[in-house]
Formats: structure tokens, sequence, C-alpha cells
């Protein structure tokens, strides 16, 4: 059964030659690389460092460790991994030049949920659809059967906003016959054969299938990988075990794993927490805890009464909001529902009951609020229209009673669906009111209901006791719908309130909001009128495709945040380079906030917590220092992913006990258990203590807020500071042609499907180019297609170079080899600085095109694997600068003959043409006057603005410049302050010193005389004269030339006149 084919966004190549050939010579060299183990590095023998100190070994053999975060191994590499892995590559390259020992290592993450989750899918699959799924045309037909059989009536629907949408089996069947893909057909799209993918229902074939294909994908887009010392997670390699149960036994030895109740993020369907590698939707959400405040029900509306009485076995029940104010809930006026909403009523205990929505329910399960963990006893189901009228007790409020009133803005996908109502304070609540008390008969309300007036319980010095009115008011909100307005006026008064507000009444009446917060909510749960309650700050799935909930549960986590190790991890982020504020700053961010964090799971693939075998180490714990891992891989299980075949020095794993990890990573005693000799440990520890710490490591902006920090604090934990990570470089996600990268879409390309397309060359040249900072960068196709002709011309120009050598000029150098050298050295030198910053984009600009125009202007203007090139001597500014002013001088004298011939045409549309001094056709001729001083009324205005001139402010008195322009006279002179602004501007670019000297380091006459040839060649012209001005003045009466051309004429801008001879 063939797929359909999904639409491609992408472009396709209409001619391939050139692209085929660049390829083939690409793979033919890679080939060369690969025989000669050209990127397999390793540490100066201890022989060559004996006697050095660790600075002086750094000196004579220097290194360069980079990396990335090692890719999950679920899938093919995609062009955005490309994107990350590029600046790397390209760091490596460079510092190759630079003669450093370089080492850029590939592991393979395989780690938690995902590919057990896509096994077990699989599973299912091939029970629903046959091993091979030969049955699926014929099983969808029959869902889709079912599901037309199953879909009620208009008649039994009714009003559509009253559907339970949670409990429907149709959705489900829904979602997946119009367009959800089943695992055995995303295999299928990314070219797995039909007949191999049952295969794939072991987790274990998703270890051996994926990365072959990575690795043969990296060896084609030319990247300088030292694969000895590639190494899959988890226990499918036992080396690699050994060294994260070193790694958390230590973790746990130093207080910093601990276990206890805590809230997290959890999957229901799978049975354990999902952490952030594990969800299919909602990375980086976390959980939100409120106040849930227990409302007792007194009196139900008659809609409801009708409903609940007789089916609640006597329970009493409470209508649960959740805040996250609790410190207003003396100012409750009423309590809202969303009229729209299904509400339930769920059995707490025999004596109890809730009113919340099924969601909040649903959370509360698992956080000890019900009898039994995990079960939701719902006792029936209620419109939240019905529950308008609704009499309840408001807890510590002023008023004991209010009414249930409904509310527009009420969403079912945050918090219980209920609201307490405290108009004083929240901006949401006050215009509801007022809604609601303008159009009683519209909202269906007994006036009566909304009858009690804002009572004040907070008072700000900004906007006095009743905040929320004062804001609604300022903002000139009219009513409920102005969500824009009411989103902005809820931000005001919360910060306000809790920043500034004094309490006006209760318990802790007088004292600091941020003081009476803490202390109401534990006094209101200790009574019994609330309890605390958490759930997700987002929609959070599971790869599963389970909805995650907030789980309250006794587990092992990492204390990240402790104060003690935060701050030893912030002071480390303050000396590390990482290449941007914007990094700097997330990093700060993070910092702030991140706490606890669960590092066990039960379910998917890890490796065993050491003391508690039942969990497993969780995917973003096992994954925060095997860059140390790296340093020692090859002499552990050299070539050998699975550590199937021991390494050269023959270790098995079991001798890798945490003592001897100890001894190698942090200078530990030898321990006397050790089985293996303790001259082999020193060998590995003699890699480590050469490469580490590692030099950079470059990721996705995304992973600040986990991995990286994680890494850090780790780090920190872990080794001795002088191991600590010395950089870190993050880039923004990766477009394609614009747009974001969608496999649904087809604006999608793996990395292999980039490199078949464009080449390797083509496509390293358009990652360079796609941008470098931490924003979004964009991957042109466009460009990476040109980028084959310009790699194809640069290569058939040296190879034409190396056969015409005999041919090419030689002897003295003249004057343009010596403008050209010194551009090709400041270019060099530009590159370099730019390679330094990691900023690809630019060395690519100054190093590729640059470099190549430079070059191009020397030919045309004298047509008559190596190390990082350096200049044999110091950059000669005056060249440069002569370099530029003969392209432009020519440019200039190229638009004069343009402007004359658009000035003679229009001129002879009027019929002036018989009047023509100049005809292009004919043979011509041009004077360049060289000027070598400025008007005098501008030497006059620039020595007004030297007199009012502040050298130690920088600044010049614009008053005083006028009145010694009115004193000279010079006022009056129309050009004279348009002058000025364009010297200040001047002033401010190249620095008022400069800008005050106005004199060129070089000659004018003799830099034009040096180019006459080229211009009489370039511009057809018979003749050129290079005259001064005054040589110009002492002609002016004879015919030929124009007076008001010669004055014209300003040092370094010449003036151009045209003749025919």
């Amino acid at each position: 059964m063939a797929q359909p084919a999904e639409a491609s966004q992408t472009i396709e190549l209409a001619q391939t030659g050139k692209r085929d050939y660049l390829k083939a010579l690409e793979t033919k060299y890679q080939e060369q690389w690969a025989s000669q183990h050209l990127f397999e590095v390793n540490a100066p023998s201890p022989s060559e460092l004996q006697g050095l100190s660790k600075a002086e070994a750094m000196q004579k053999y220097p290194k360069w460790f980079g990396n990335f975060p090692y890719p999950y191994m679920n899938g093919s590499l995609h062009l955005g991994h490309a994107f990350t892995i590029s600046k790397i590559e390209f760091a490596a390259g460079y510092q190759r030049m630079l003669g450093k020992r370089v080492l850029f290592p590939h592991g393979f993450h395989v780690t938690g949920l995902p590919i057990k989750a896509s096994a077990d899918k699989l599973v299912r699959e091939i029970e629903m659809f046959g091993e091979d799924f030969e049955d699926f045309e014929r099983v969808q037909a029959d869902i889709m059967r079912q599901a037309e059989a199953e879909e009620p009536s208009s008649s039994e629907v009714g009003d559509s906003a009253t559907i339970d949408k949670s409990k429907g089996k149709k959705g489900k069947i829904v979602a997946k016959s119009s367009g959800h893909k089943y695992q055995f057909q995303i295999l299928l799209s990314i070219g797995v054969p039909r007949s191999d993918i049952k295969k794939f229902a072991d987790p274990m074939h998703w270890l051996v299938h994926f990365p072959p294909i990575a690795i043969e994908d990296h060896t084609a887009f030319g990247s300088r990988i030292d694969w000895r010392r590639k190494f899959l997670t988890t226990k499918a390699n036992p080396y690699y075990d050994a060294f994260v149960r070193w790694q958390v036994n230590k973790l746990y030895k130093l207080g910093k794993i601990k276990f206890g109740e805590r809230y997290t993020i959890y999957s229901p369907k799978d049975g354990q927490p999902c952490m952030d590698h594990d969800r299919q939707d909602g990375e980086g959400i976390g959980p939100q805890e409120y106040t849930a405040i227990k409302s007792e029900v007194i009196e139900w509306s008659s809609a409801a009464k009708n409903l609940i009485e007789g089916k609640v076995g006597g329970r009493k029940v409470y209508m649960v909001a959740a805040t996250l104010r609790p410190e207003t809930m003396y100012g409750q006026t009423n309590c809202f529902v969303g009229t729209s909403i299904k509400y339930g009523i769920f059995a707490v205990n025999d004596k109890v009951a809730y009113l919340c929505t099924y969601r909040a329910a649903r959370n509360m399960a698992f956080q000890g609020v019900t009898e039994i963990r995990g079960t939701i006893d719902q006792l029936l189901e209620i419109d939240g229209s019905k529950l308008v009228g609704t009499k309840i007790r408001a807890p510590f409020s002023i008023n004991p009673e209010v009414y249930v009133l409904p509310m527009d803005n009420v969403l079912a996908t945050k918090g219980t669906g209920v609201v307490t109502s405290v108009p004083s304070d929240s901006p949401d609540d006050f215009q509801t009111l007022t809604d609601l008390r303008k159009k009683a008969d519209f909202y269906k309300i007994d006036p009566s209901w909304a009858a009690i007036d804002p009572v004040p319980v907070i008072s700000t010095p900004t906007y006095g006791d009743l905040t929320a009115p004062a804001i609604v008011k300022q903002l000139k909100i009219q009513s409920q719908k102005d969500t824009k307005q009411l989103a902005e006026a809820k931000e005001i008064a919360y910060k306000e309130g809790f920043y500034s507000g004094t309490m006006l009444v209760g318990e802790f009446k007088g004292q600091s909001v941020q003081e009476a917060k803490p202390k109401v909510r534990e006094s209101m749960i200790q009574v019994g009128l609330a309890f605390a309650y958490a759930e997700p700050e987002g929609m959070v799935t599971s790869r599963s495709g389970d909805e995650c909930i907030v789980a309250l549960m006794d587990q092992w986590y990492l204390d990240y945040g402790e104060p003690m190790w935060r701050s030893q991890v912030e002071k480390h982020v303050a000396s590390m380079e990482l290449y941007g504020p914007e990094t700097r700053n997330a990093f700060a961010k993070t910092l702030a906030w991140l706490n606890q964090w669960a590092c066990a799971r039960t379910y998917g693939l890890g490796s065993d917590m050491p003391w508690d075998p039942q969990y497993l180490v969780e995917s973003l714990s096992d994954s925060t220092i095997y860059m140390a891992y790296y340093t020692v891989s090859q002499l552990l299980h050299e070539n050998s992913i699975d550590g199937s075949k021991p390494g050269p020095l023959g270790i098995t794993a079991d001798q890798m006990i945490d003592e001897v990890w100890e001894y190698v990573f942090c200078d530990g005693p030898w321990p006397s258990s050790a089985s293996l000799p303790q001259e082999k440990a020193d060998a590995l520890k003699h890699e480590f203590n050469y490469f580490y710490p590692f030099d950079i490591r470059s990721s996705g902006k995304d992973l600040i807020n986990n991995h990286l920090s994680f890494a850090l604090y780790n780090h920190v934990a872990i080794f001795p500071q002088d191991k600590w990570p010395i950089s870190i470089r993050t880039n923004g996600h990766l477009m394609l042609n614009g747009a974001k990268m969608s496999k649904s879409t087809g604006n999608f390309l793996t990395l292999r499907d980039a490199v078949n397309k464009f080449g390797a060359d083509a496509c390293r040249l358009a990652l360079a180019d796609a941008g470098d900072g931490i924003e979004d960068a964009n991957f042109d196709e466009k460009n990476g297609n040109a980028n084959i002709l310009r790699v194809h011309t640069l290569l058939s120009w040296c190879e034409e170079m190396i056969k015409d050598e005999a041919n090419l000029r030689h002897g003295p150098r003249n004057y343009h080899d010596e403008v050209f050298e010194n551009e090709i050295n400041d270019l060099i030198n530009t590159t370099q600085t730019h390679y330094d910053a990691l900023n690809f984009k630019d060395a690519l600009k100054f190093g590729f095109y640059e470099l190549q125009s430079a070059r191009d202007w020397y030919r045309e203007v004298t047509s008559d694997l190596a190390r990082w090139p350096t200049p044999q001597k110091p950059v000669d500014r005056t060249r440069i600068e002569i370099g530029q002013y003969m392209r432009g001088t020519v440019k200039m004298i190229r638009d004069a003959e343009t402007a004359l011939v658009k000035m003679l045409n229009k001129n002879k549309g009027k019929g002036k043409g018989a009047t023509a001094s100049f005809d292009p056709k004919k043979p011509k001729s041009v004077r360049v006057y060289v000027a070598t001083s400025f008007p005098a009324w501008q030497e006059s205005c620039v020595q007004a603005v030297k007199a009012a001139y502040d050298s130690e402010a920088d600044k010049v008195d614009d008053a005083k410049v006028r009145a010694l322009l009115t004193e000279s006279g010079l006022i009056k002179n129309k050009l004279a302050m348009p002058f000025i602004q364009a010297f200040k501007k001047r002033m401010a670019q190249l620095g008022a010193q400069t800008a005050f000297r106005r004199t060129l380091p070089f000659s004018e006459k003799v830099v034009l005389t040096e180019l006459l040839p080229y211009l009489k060649k370039t511009l057809s012209l018979v003749d050129a004269e290079i005259l001064s001005v005054d040589e110009a003045h002492a002609k002016e009466n004879e015919a030929g030339y124009s007076k008001s051309i010669i004055d014209s004429s300003e040092p370094g801008s010449p003036a151009f006149e045209y003749r025919n001879v």
C-alpha cells in the first residue's frame, strides 16, 4: 500500500551536472580522510609532556575540545541538528588550521520514553493491522463505519457547548482517521521498508538502526568527528552505564539527590513523571501551585436543585475555586462560573464532595485530595448555566454568604472552572460585576445576587483602597469583552498589590501583602477552608498521547536551586564566555527559578538508579557530564558503539567501579578493590586531564532552561573547578526558506536530504550564511543552489590558475601587487576575528565573498588543506585606503559619463541637441581635476566647529558655532549649515581628530597616474589627463576647461570633464 505523498515546499533542482561533479570530489576526499584517520586525535604521550606544567603543555601542544548535545536516536538528523552541529564543525576546522589538537566527538542518546513508547505503539498496531500492516485499509474502513454509526443526531446533540468532549470515544477515532499518523506510517515516511517495520517493535532495534544512518550523514557532510569515541547511553552500553552509576551515586552521597513529596508533571497513562524529553507537546512547562478555596453550598439554585438532590449520597458539597491571591479572600462578593462549561461533582470521601471541572478533579486525584489516590469518582455532571443563583459560604470573607453568578471569561482549561470574585482587587471581577448589574435581565440573574459592593481589602499608594475600579477607569475599560485591556489591568493590579500593597482587614491587617500572603494561605488551610492544589502551567502531552497532570508524589529529585549550589553555578556562569548578552540573560533567568527536578522514572530506557533499581535515571539527568566520558571512551571501547568490544587497554565494564571513575575524573585515591592495573586507569586520567575542560558547547537556545543549566550544576558539584566548562554558545531555531520547518507542510529537510540536494560544500556555505545570533536563522535553498555554482566556479578558476602557472606574470612586484597583498592580509585578519567570535556569517562574508571580490579587482586592474595563513608583515592602512579610493574613483568617472549622457539626451528631446559639446559615440578623453585643499568657506566652517568643540565632553556647542558663523558672515551662506551637519556626522563616524585633520594619507595625483592605463582600457578612452586644480585654473580660458567643474573638485573627490578628441 503506497502512502500519499505530502506536498513539498522545498525546491527542485533543474540541472545537477555541476553538483554531481562536486559531490564526486567530496566523496573522494572524504574517503581519503577516513583512510588516513585524519580526525582521530589523542593527547600527547606522557613522555612528551614530562617536565611540563599544565600551562607549558597547553602552549607546546594546544588543544581544542568542542561538542554539542548528542541527538536522540528515534529518527534521522534534520537540518536543525545540522545547524547547531555546524557551529562546532566550522570552529573545529578553524582550530585545526591554528595547529591545535582538535577533539570533536559524537555520541547517541537513547535514554527515556520516546523510543519505548514508539515501540509499544507498533506492538499495538501490529495487533490491529497485522505483522506487515496488511489489514490497515480494512480496519480503518471498519473504524469509520463504527464512527458514523455512533454519530449522534442533531436532536440528540443539542447545544454544542454542552457536549462533554472529554468522554467521547469518537474524538480519538476521528483524530486518527483524519490525518493523525500511526507509528508504522511515520517509519514508512522516512524510508524504512514495510517488511522491516515489525523489527522496530523491539526498542533495541532502534538503537542499531538509526546511529549508522547518522554516521553516514555526518560523513557525507564532511564532519571532522572522531568516531572512535561514539557510544550509546543506557544499559545498552555497559561502560556508559557504569559511568552514569558513578555520577548519580556521587550526587546522592553529596546530598544533591534527595527523596520526598513534590509536585511533578505526571502521565497517568504511563504511570510515571513526564519530563521535558518525554513530551510530545509542552516542553518547559512546569507545575503551577494554587490555593484551592472551599466554598460550602448553602442552597442550590432551582435549576441545580432538581439535578443534584438525592445524587450525592448525603455528602456536603463544596464549590472549589483555585486562586493565586488568597490574601484577597476577605473581599469576596460573589462566585463566578462559566455558563458553557461542564462541571462535575466528585466524591472526596463518603462525607464530602467537590464541584469543579473534570480536568481539575483529575489533577486532585493524584495529589492526595481524594480518599483513594488516582480514583476519580464522579457523582454527576451539570452545566455551569444551571449553577447560577446558588448560594455559598465565602471563606474568610467579610460577606459570609454570596451567590454564584455567570462570567464570560471563565476558562475550563485553567484552574477549576470556579472563580472567587474580589472586585476590589481584580479588574476582571469588577468589570464583570459592573456588566451584570447593568444588564441583569440579559444575563438572567436576580439583581439582588449582585448587590454587594466591592470591599476594600488592600491599600496601594498609587490606586488607593479600591485598586481594580481605579485601573478599570484609568484604562477606560467598558466591558468584560475588552480582554486585551483587562489582561493589562490584571498585570498592573497584581504587581501593585503584591509589591506595594498593605492589608486593610483580617488577622494580618497592617502587614504588607508580601508578608501576609503566605500567612493567610496557611491559616485557611489549617482551619480546613482551603487546600494546596497544582496543575500544569499549560497543556502537556506525553509521547504516548496522554494529557498530563500534576501529581504529588514521593520521588527522587535533584535539588537544583539549593542556595549554596545555585550560588556556585551563578558565580561560574559570570566567568564564562557566552558569546552574547541574550544567552547570559537567559541563564540568569533560568537559574533564578530552576529548582527541584525529578531524576527518576519507571518506564522507558535508561540506567538503573543504583540504590533503588525499581527506578531508571531519567533522560535529562544521565546527560549532564557525558562530555567527560568522550575523553576516555576510545580507550574503553574503541569503535564499539555498544561497548561489546573492549578497547585497546582491555578494560572491561565491570572493572570500572565508582572508585576508579573517581580516581580518573576527580583525583580520588586509588582503590584497593580495583581489579585493573593502576597504569591503565592512569592512561584514562591522562587523556581526561589533557582535553578537559571542554572549550565550547554549542546548543539550541531552548536547552538553556534545562539541559545546559543542568550540565553546569552537575559539573560544579562533581568536578574540581579547573574542569568546569569554559564557554557555551547558543543559537536560535532554523527556519527553511523563511518558514518554520514542518513535516506536515513539506517544508522540511533532513541532513541527508540537504547534502544529496546541494552537496556538502554548498550546504555548509548556506548553513554558515543562515545566521549566528540567538534569534531564529534561515536556510535559504535558493542560496544553497547558488552556492553550487559559486563553488564550481571557484574550483574551476583554481584549476585554471594551476595549469596556467607558467604563463602568469612574474618578476618585480608593481603598485597593484602591494595594494592587493595588503587587502588580502586585512581580510585574513578580519576573517580570523570573526572565526574567534564564532560569527560564521561574517567569516563567510570576508573570508569567501570579499576575498574573491578583492581577487577579481586585482585580476582586472592587472590583466596586461593548509594552515591558517599568517600575514608576513603588518597591514599598511594607507594601501587599504588607496585600494578603496581607486575603486571609488573609477565608479565615479563611469557615473559621471552616465549622468552626462542622460543630460544630453534630455536636452536633445527639448531641441537643444545642436549645442551639445560631447558625443559619447565618438573617440573620447577625460580630464581628472585633483584638489589639494578645500574651499575657503568650508575651512572657515571647520574652524568654527573646532573652536566650539569640547574634547572632554566630545560635544560641539551649536550655539557657539552659529555665533562664529554670524561673526564671519558665513551664516548667510546656504551651503554652510548643511556642510556643518554633514561634518558633525563625519566626526561621529571617524572621531573628532580624524575629521579635523581633513587630509589624505596619499597623493591623489600619484595614485591616479598609476591608475591611468587601467582607466583608459576600462573606460575605452583615447586619452586621460590628471591635472591639479591650480593647473586647470591656469587653462580655464582654453576650450574644454569648465570653471564650474574644476571648482567642484575636493580632496578625495576629484572632478571629471569629458571631451571628444
